[in-house]
């Protein structure tokens, strides 16, 4: 795993939003997705995780606070320049207290 923010401090779970998506299309895997994802977790200070999945497709989880995380949704469903996103699934979840964002090596 390859970090893409610092650790952070204790977070207020009680602020924090949190969704879990799964990106799916003809091209979103080998496009740096999960590169271009890290970088934009980093700059909104949203924690959580990215991952190729075997299936094909993009799994990720965000926490942070509502409009970062809703904002991060939406780049998903753009992806990278070189994505061709078809669709995205989008779960709430409960938060984590994840304290940095984490791109998975290769396929999970």
């Amino acid at each position: 795993m390859t970090e893409a923010s610092t650790p952070g401090t204790e977070i207020d779970l009680s602020e924090t939003h949190a969704r879990q998506v799964r990106v799916s299309g003809p091209r979103v895997q080998d496009v740096h997705f999960r590169e271009h994802c890290a970088e934009r977790a980093a700059q909104a200070a949203v924690t959580g995780w990215v991952s190729n999945e075997l299936d094909g497709t993009v799994a990720a989880r965000f926490e942070g606070t509502r409009g970062a995380v809703e904002d991060l949704v939406a780049w998903c469903r753009d992806g990278s320049p070189e994505a061709e996103v078809a669709e995205v699934s989008v779960e709430t979840v409960e938060p984590e207290g994840l304290t940095e964002f984490t791109v998975h090596d290769g396929v999970a």
